[in-house]
């Protein structure tokens, strides 16, 4: 079957086979978040986006295989909430965001700056860094030589819209000044969006309402 990306809470993980990458999404806990394993196909290496709860459940889709690393994209709890146990039983390094890592409570061995590069085995992804959901937020681009973009998001940007922040307008405007100008103004409307909780998207789907958001404040 083709992968949709729709998955719930106490499913079967979703799973998209690239060339040379395999992406496997699966829901996990009371906020519905998502959590992608990466798998590089040439070396069999995998890294984990977000390990946000119910760890056994990611430990089971990780395998005996284990993981090299886990990419937090975000402080808030809900997305590492799975994070000590998963480390812990794997002894994956962690990644995180700079300017994020002293808010999550497992320490990181990797900081993350704007256009820094995460491998898997032979996979690059670049990081944007994305300020106004978090000060630290960071979103992951695959740049698919056999194909288009991929975007891993976490809760910057959604299905009609960016993150959420707060009815802060001045955090609201930076969100979506570095979305805008990180995410749209540097990738194709091909980008498959993966986000932080819910459905996939594009850019392309997404790029006709940039205006619409910035007029509405949210």
């Amino acid at each position: 079957m083709s992968y949709n990306g729709e998955v719930k809470v106490g499913g079967a993980p979703d799973v998209h086979e690239l060339t040379d990458l395999i992406i496997t999404k699966v829901a996990v806990g009371p906020m519905n978040n998502n959590a992608y394993l990466l798998r590089c196909r040439n070396s069999g290496e995998q890294l984990l986006i977000d390990a946000a709860a119910e760890p056994r459940t990611l430990l089971g889709l990780i395998g005996d295989d284990g993981i090299a690393s886990v990419v937090t994209t975000h402080q808030h709890g809900d997305h590492w909430g799975a994070l000590g146990e998963v480390q812990a039983a794997t002894g994956a390094r962690t990644y995180a965001g700079r300017y994020d890592a002293e808010g999550i409570p497992v320490p990181t061995d990797v900081l993350v700056e704007d256009g820094d590069t995460v491998r898997v085995g032979r996979i690059e992804l670049t990081a944007r860094h994305l300020v106004g959901h978090t000060p630290g937020s960071i979103a992951l681009v695959y740049d698919d030589p056999h194909g288009h973009p991929h975007l891993w998001t976490g809760d910057c940007l959604f299905p009609g819209g960016v993150g959420n922040t707060h009815d802060d307008p001045e955090a609201f405007t930076r969100l979506l000044d570095d979305v805008s100008a990180k995410l749209f103004d540097a990738l194709p409307d091909e980008t498959w969006v993966y986000p932080g909780h819910g459905s996939d998207t594009s850019l392309g789907a997404e790029r006709p309402h940039l205006a619409e958001w910035r007029e509405r404040g949210w």
